[in-house]
């Protein structure tokens, strides 16, 4: 087994804690993602994506800031908690990732619904440690369309000045999720390099959630990143998946000129069936086994680390540049 760092940029586990309170961060079964998988897998840094339910609405800010609290008091470690991760915020701190025994978060937000159309919010989710957002989730929300809103629209006229506002104080953007239409106007709109956190090749499984040719080359053009997801229905349209079922992912964006471009976004947490040996954060070992089986490891090391580290030191903020902006 090759015991290599891995960064994963999307899971779930703070909206299940939220729902499951008794979850413990630590060792709960119940989590694709916890602490003692996390450190079987070598995860030197998981994306914790705050996801808001359907059964709470979706848009309220109280709910951002209740996962926000989830994150900082059962997974951050803190001087009172000497288990958890490191929090990731800073371009400077890029040096230290997967250099320690402790594991790194970075927090994401998957939907602005709960921002409830307030750009302050926004800067204050920033102030508070999220660094990625994505505008949508499947539906339409003030910001934008998600892929299942049968319109197909694009951003709002509010959405576009929340590009605008990413753009000026650092928050990196996540297109998984957004219409085709809202995809180009986000990547016209967009200054900086930004991500599919956890989307697959349309052309190899024609779902709404993967990636037409056309979006794989833009943003690989821009230098962005996509995230190589494990839901099972992202993968294969039909029958048992397997790890195997993942090649052909990979090949096809590799071939559109992706091979620096692509790293992993599990989606684990979020997802109730699985890929066949694939079921928590801790198998990462079985996939970079069964890739190397096909690739070069430098490719599989930049598939798993490298990748995803360029992006960062690329476009994380650096930590001693102000917010410049006007309101």
């Amino acid at each position: 087994m090759h015991n290599w760092q891995v960064a994963d940029f999307h899971c779930d586990a703070l909206s299940k804690m939220l729902m499951n309170p008794s979850f413990s961060f630590e060792n709960a079964s119940q989590l694709d993602v916890n602490l003692d998988r996390m450190r079987a897998g070598n995860i030197g840094l998981q994306a914790f994506a705050i996801y808001l339910p359907e059964v709470l609405g979706r848009g309220k800010f109280e709910h951002v800031m209740g996962q926000l609290d989830i994150y900082r008091k059962r997974v951050e470690m803190t001087k009172e908690r000497d288990e958890g991760t490191h929090t990731l915020l800073w371009r400077e701190q890029l040096t230290q990732v997967g250099q320690t025994d402790k594991p790194w978060g970075l927090i994401t937000l998957e939907g602005v619904d709960g921002l409830e159309g307030n750009l302050f919010y926004l800067e204050l989710c920033y102030q508070m440690g999220v660094r990625i957002i994505g505008l949508t989730w499947n539906y339409a929300n003030w910001a934008a369309d998600g892929v299942l809103e049968k319109r197909g629209a694009g951003l709002t006229e509010k959405g576009r000045e929340l590009v605008h506002l990413c753009n000026q104080i650092g928050m990196l953007l996540d297109v998984s999720h957004l219409t085709e239409k809202g995809f180009w106007e986000l990547a016209d709109l967009s200054e900086r390099p930004f991500i599919a956190s956890h989307s697959n090749s349309y052309a190899i499984c024609p779902h709404v959630r993967n990636l037409k040719n056309d979006q794989i080359r833009a943003i690989i053009a821009r230098e962005g990143r996509i995230g190589l997801t494990f839901v099972p229905w992202f993968v294969k349209q039909e029958g048992e998946v397997r790890i195997e079922d993942l090649l052909p992912h990979i090949e096809q964006i590799c071939s559109l000129g992706g091979e620096h471009h692509l790293m992993m976004g599990s989606d684990f947490d979020g997802i109730s069936t699985y890929i066949h040996d694939l079921e928590h954060t801790g198998q990462y070992p079985k996939l970079i086994n069964t890739l190397l089986k096909h690739y070069d490891e430098s490719l599989v090391r930049g598939w798993m680390w490298g990748n995803a580290m360029n992006y960062l030191r690329e476009n994380l903020p650096e930590k001693n540049l102000k917010m410049e902006h006007s309101k």
